[in-house]
């Protein structure tokens, strides 16, 4: 069977891992591509290419012969490769938590010979399939919330955190309106806002609401469920530092200047951990019953190189994503939700297997 010819566009923290990923399993011919010549210098078992994605006439001659393109670049940037690979017949996919971006791929797909599959990172994503998968297990939904963080293991500073992944992703989700369904209508609520405390394993957390998690599930579940939220998870007192700098301080205004900030004062950090906190009620036999889903990752070795949690879970799952389509268990042309992917064959695949195993009884 011959490789399938694969580009991941994007070197940064999570496209080298996905490209790791898909080349060490034998069954892709992968090529990762940045316009960032230095950032390109890591990868390993893999071709290279320089390639800046603005300049349409390159980024076509780069996805001319490729059978999907993966794209882990800026969400700012997705647009344009989806165009792109939509033109070319590629198949497309992506990690961007941006709504509108979200959007402007649905109407790319709309009579697409190849599938286009935004959303494939831990959430959106997998949060997506967990949820679909849990409400599928009622007769009648009440409520789903889903929680996720990705959380410095050894927090020390005022933030109790660190960068772990896209600065710019962090900063569109805490400012953008965000997706829920209130007393069964959907609605929009802002960022930051609705912030509750929860204990998971005598640890305390607080979570809130932000932008992109909940993916596509909104439309799928509207007029079936009377409550859905997503919020992101950290330590207690970060939401509050991070209203003061967005409102009070006025850097929504300034996103460049915030990012600025954090990247020079903020470390980074490999040592992480991933949680996954999902919670479905609804009717079952004529009773309100509930069911949930946690999971907690840490970072680990991969490749023989230490990697965080977030670049685990994220790249696992669209290097799954990418698996199930090419074994056909996906929609192979058109718009593909996350909530589509049976979460028993997620689980099952050789990338997806990092989320297994859920909580006793899943």
């Amino acid at each position: 069977m011959q490789a399938e010819n694969i580009l991941v566009i994007g070197a940064g923290k999570i496209g080298q891992v996905v490209a790791e990923l898909l080349a060490g399993c034998g069954d892709y011919a992968v090529t990762l591509a940045d316009r960032d010549a230095e950032a390109l210098k890591g990868a390993c078992r893999v071709r290279t290419l320089a390639l800046d994605v603005t300049d349409i006439a390159a980024l076509e001659r780069a996805l001319a012969g490729q059978w999907a393109v993966l794209s882990a670049a800026p969400f700012h940037l997705t647009i344009r490769v989806a165009e792109a690979a939509r033109t070319l017949g590629v198949h497309y996919l992506d990690l961007t938590e941006d709504v509108a971006a979200t959007q402007r791929i649905r109407a790319l797909a709309q009579g697409a010979p190849t599938a286009l599959i935004p959303q494939c990172g831990l959430a959106p994503g997998f949060i997506s399939i967990v949820a679909a998968d849990l409400a599928s297990r009622f007769e009648r939904l009440d409520s789903v919330r889903m929680r996720v963080g990705a959380l410095p293991a050894y927090p020390s500073n005022a933030l109790n955190y660190n960068l772990t992944w896209s600065t710019e992703g962090v900063i569109n989700e805490y400012i953008e309106p965000c997706e829920a369904i209130v007393d069964g209508r959907r609605v929009s609520v802002p960022a930051l806002e609705e912030r509750e405390e929860f204990a998971l394993d005598g640890v305390l957390y607080e979570a809130f609401n932000t932008s992109g998690g909940l993916g596509t599930l909104c439309e799928t579940l509207e007029g079936k469920v009377r409550t859905l939220n997503y919020r992101t998870i950290r330590y207690p007192g970060h939401a509050a530092i991070m209203k003061a700098l967005l409102h009070d301080l006025r850097l929504a205004d300034r996103r460049d200047v915030l990012k600025d900030i954090l990247e020079n004062a903020v470390p980074s950090t490999t040592q992480d951990v991933v949680i996954i906190f999902v919670t479905v009620a609804g009717w079952r036999e004529g009773r309100l019953v509930q069911e949930s889903y946690a999971r907690k990752i840490y970072s680990a070795m991969v490749g023989g190189q230490i990697r965080s949690a977030i670049q685990i879970t994220t790249a696992s799952s669209l290097a799954a994503i990418l698996d199930l389509l090419a074994q056909g268990k996906l929609p192979q042309r058109g718009f593909v939700r996350q909530e589509e992917v049976k979460l028993a064959d997620f689980l099952n695949n050789r990338f997806g297997a990092v989320y297994a195993p859920a909580v006793p009884g899943h």
